[in-house]
């Protein structure tokens, strides 16, 4: 066993971890190529739990014992092969025009909010690809120096991070509505991306089955090379929920 804290740097919601960074870890944990799934809110600051299986698998904790999610090595289906990129220029102008520029998805995201300092959150957010199926968005991330390696490149739970809200995004552009919550996410980093370059994010709503959305999130480099790659499950808010404010459109978006 061993214990791991998780920062209040790297939340998602108000008082628990950002679910892209925590699926990060828990692949870390089963060799990098995983698939994580999240079964309760990671808290801050305070140690949690990681636990081997006997079949490759890990198991995270809290102090009373409640698994909050887990990891396996992830199967070939799990990850899916993203759409061939826009280039940057095209990705930074469907990034200006997301609804996400002008309001964040989740105030105060590690991964998606806008409102947070170069440095300190990431801003990943995505808006639609011209001509493309809708739901097919694209966007930029620079990654920052901030949490780099030694050597310059990324740690992988920062990359997983960049990739997490982008999905959930894709859905919002097709259906009009939010999808809840990231349920699983498999994935891998082929290349670590490096502070001070800028990479092209692609996110893609995919299916529905039941109240899950299957979604794909990637990230390429300006010569349209796969650095990484996700396939994500977003559960759908359930029936009768109340409904949820979109953020305002602006006039040019």
């Amino acid at each position: 066993m061993s214990e791991i804290i998780v920062p209040r740097q790297f939340r998602g919601p108000p008082v628990t971890a950002n679910g892209g960074y925590i699926c990060g870890v828990l692949s870390n944990a089963v060799g990098g190529r995983g698939s994580a799934m999240l079964r309760s809110g990671v808290p801050l600051d305070v140690p949690v739990t990681l636990t081997p299986g006997e079949d490759g698998s890990v198991v995270l904790s809290n102090a009373e014992g409640q698994p909050l999610g887990s990891a396996k090595p992830a199967a070939d289906d799990a990850i899916p092969m993203p759409p061939t990129p826009p280039t940057v220029e095209e990705a930074r102008r469907y990034q200006a025009a997301s609804r996400f520029a002008q309001k964040s998805l989740h105030r105060g995201c590690f991964s998606c909010c806008i409102e947070r300092e170069d440095g300190e959150g990431l801003g990943v957010h995505v808006g639609q690809i011209d001509g493309a199926p809708l739901g097919t968005c694209a966007g930029l991330w620079t990654p920052h120096a901030n949490f780099a390696n030694p050597d310059g490149t990324m740690p992988d739970e920062i990359t997983w991070a960049a990739l997490d809200c982008s999905g959930s995004m894709a859905w919002w552009v097709k259906t009009e509505t939010p999808v809840g919550l990231l349920g699983t996410m498999a994935g891998e980093v082929l290349v670590k991306p490096k502070a001070g370059e800028t990479y092209v994010v692609v996110a893609w709503a995919d299916r529905v089955e039941g109240r899950k959305h299957f979604a794909g999130v990637a990230l390429f480099d300006a010569d349209g090379q796969v650095m990484a790659r996700s396939g994500q499950i977003w559960i759908g808010r359930p029936p009768g929920a109340p409904p949820y404010q979109m953020p305002p459109v602006t006039a040019n978006a």
